[in-house]
């Protein structure tokens, strides 16, 4: 099996589990953000702990290596679950998706040896008019325009330029991952204990926190950094556009809404960009 396709199934199998982080991240709004961070981060660290009591060496990585796993994972879910709460979920979950986008349209920018062309202009711009059109119609009832999409934006751009960032710095194993995930949780719970009111997680809470922990912010980061690591960051960027479909669907289920034209045109043109994007060589 080619080294092309074993990334693309990797990503697929990451984007796979994405599918549910926003429905999920919906379902535990009454669980503050940071808890819910460090928890499911925690929680999503437990696969690379049997390989690492094996081998210690595996999370000897440089402090740089590991700031930038932070910077990944401790920011990018702690601006999205504030997003999820502060502005209308579905079109956050748009705006959120803009970072394959990101990835395509930086890739020159940050990664040695990669060209910026036309069509990634022309594919930024339209994927930029895509999200305006999710938050023009996603906008409160009151009229005013939720102050939300900001942090969902930042998630995207925190997270492609993390993923974009781990092919600059020096190798490491994927096992990593788990140690970026437990001291991010870690950092998460410590400001949960000093920002935030104490709460009392029922059963069910804790239950989807494991699936969320396992799966989304879990599994999904692993596969995610086996895929970069053998595969072109733009394609697998692109690839992505998969999950903003399965997720913006499943969400809509979810939340009780209903399909709406904004929706739906958000959706084509993200898409859209991402496609030319992909092209652009």
């Amino acid at each position: 099996m080619s080294s092309h396709l074993q990334a693309n199934l990797y990503a697929l199998g990451a984007i796979a589990l994405w599918a549910s982080l926003a429905s999920l991240g919906v379902s535990l709004t009454h669980v503050p953000p940071f808890l819910l961070t460090g928890v499911a981060l925690i929680i999503g660290s437990v696969p690379a702990w049997p390989f690492v009591l094996r081998d210690p060496s595996q999370w000897r990585i440089p402090a740089r290596t590991l700031a930038l796993g932070i910077y990944g994972l401790f920011a990018y879910h702690f601006l999205l679950f504030i997003a999820l709460r502060h502005a209308p979920p579905v079109e956050a979950n748009l705006v959120n998706y803009l970072w394959p986008l990101f990835i395509v349209v930086l890739a020159p920018v940050v990664l040695p040896g990669v060209a910026l062309r036309v069509p990634h202009v022309i594919a930024a711009v339209l994927g930029f008019g895509g999200a305006a059109i999710a938050i023009a119609g996603g906008r409160e009832l009151s009229g005013t325009l939720a102050w939300g999409y900001v942090p969902a934006a930042a998630a995207a751009f925190i997270w492609a330029t993390y993923s974009l960032l781990t092919k600059r710095v020096a190798a490491f194993p994927t096992t990593a991952i788990g140690l970026f995930g437990l001291v991010s949780g870690a950092l998460s719970l410590l400001c949960h204990a000093l920002l935030e009111p104490s709460v009392t997680l029922q059963v069910r809470d804790w239950g989807l926190l494991a699936v969320l922990g396992l799966g989304p912010l879990g599994g999904a980061f692993f596969l995610w950094d086996k895929a970069l690591k053998l595969g072109d960051a733009r394609h697998i960027g692109i690839l992505s556009y998969i999950t903003p479909l399965a997720s913006t669907a499943l969400l809509i289920v979810v939340s009780g809404r209903s399909f709406s034209w904004s929706i739906g045109l958000a959706t084509a043109m993200i898409i859209s960009a991402a496609i030319i994007g992909m092209r652009a060589r």
